[in-house]
């Protein structure tokens, strides 16, 4: 699940015109084969010091028929593989006009989780895996890597246009070892039910455990609030983790559901560090088998400009979830 994606931070930078050109190259360890770099990829420019903004500069459109990477800056630290997470400061910019549409501000309290699997976009995963610690890495990434033919409302990439990633590589995460059993996921949270919290919506269970979620008819606090329905006896949550939830999320403002998992047949695996920093808040620390709810408001979500279409700037969420597992 993406909810919104709030890893992916807009940001006002637009690609200025100058700068120094990049260490061409693969720049991994000789065991990981890295995604090769091509014309497009070494045409971008990102200069200035790791570990700081860049200024990024490329020529647009671009028109990468497969993901291209280009190491910039070489690190000589851990590589990342398969199955690690990767912990970065970035910025994505639309391939056809240039413009920074998403990324963080290099600070330590922005630094991101890209989990090198099947929940991440195959051209972040290719632009990441085999990227060394202290590296800075551009990745140009066509449709079928990136946001397909659908392209993405919520970042302004529009149908077909390519992606343009920049990374520095901070530190890294490995995999577990492979072998290592993971417990499966739960059907519903099976914890232990806690004594209700006055001021909150009040849920009732299906059998299945599906939630219906009765918001009252006063204005929302304006505070994050986080409560726990039941209490689970699993492993804790860690920050920046995989976790699989069943969820359902509800607008306070206008008392409609605006997505759940629960429709969908099925739970949802996401990682802690790339969703909306209210829901990152309710679920890190908590233990597996725990349902918790949790209100938002627009300064812990989406912010002032909302998401359209279900949801606007001044509006506070509420948020069912059931953690099913970890992995």
């Amino acid at each position: 699940m993406r909810i919104a994606t709030t890893m992916l931070v807009t940001a006002g930078l637009v690609v200025t015109l100058a700068a120094c050109t990049p260490t061409s190259g693969d720049g991994a360890a000789a065991d990981c084969t890295p995604t090769p770099s091509g014309s497009i990829s070494d045409a971008v420019k990102a200069t200035g010091d790791i570990g700081t903004l860049p200024i990024v500069v490329f020529d647009s459109p671009t028109a990468a028929k497969e993901t291209e990477r280009t190491v910039a800056i070489e690190g000589d630290g851990d590589v990342a593989q398969q199955g690690d997470t990767v912990n970065v400061q970035y910025s994505i910019f639309n391939g056809a006009t240039g413009v920074n549409i998403a990324g963080t501000d290099y600070t330590e309290a922005t630094l991101s989780a890209f989990p090198l699997n099947e929940n991440l976009l195959p051209g972040f995963v290719k632009t990441l895996e085999c990227s060394a610690v202290g590296s800075r890495v551009v990745g140009v990434i066509p449709p079928v890597d990136a946001f397909g033919e659908a392209g993405s409302a919520d970042l302004g990439i529009e149908p077909g246009q390519d992606v343009v990633f920049v990374a520095d590589i901070v530190s890294i995460e490995a995999a577990a070892p492979s072998g290592e059993p993971v417990d499966p996921p739960l059907p519903k949270a099976d914890g232990v039910d806690q004594l209700a919290t006055p001021g909150f919506p009040t849920v009732v269970l299906a059998d299945d455990g599906r939630p219906t979620v009765t918001i009252p008819d006063e204005a929302p606090p304006a505070e994050l609030k986080i409560a726990v329905l039941k209490k689970g006896d699993g492993p804790e949550v860690p920050a920046a983790s995989d976790v699989i939830v069943h969820y359902e999320g509800i607008n306070w403002n206008t008392k409609e559901i605006f997505d759940e998992s629960w429709a969908r047949g099925e739970p949802s695996p996401f990682n802690t560090a790339q969703v909306i920093a209210g829901f990152t808040k309710a679920i890190e620390g908590q233990t597996v088998g725990s349902q918790v709810i949790v209100i938002i408001p627009p300064s812990e979500g989406y912010g002032e400009a909302g998401r359209a279409p279900s949801i606007g700037g001044t509006d506070t969420l509420v948020f069912v979830v059931d953690i099913l597992g970890l992995g």
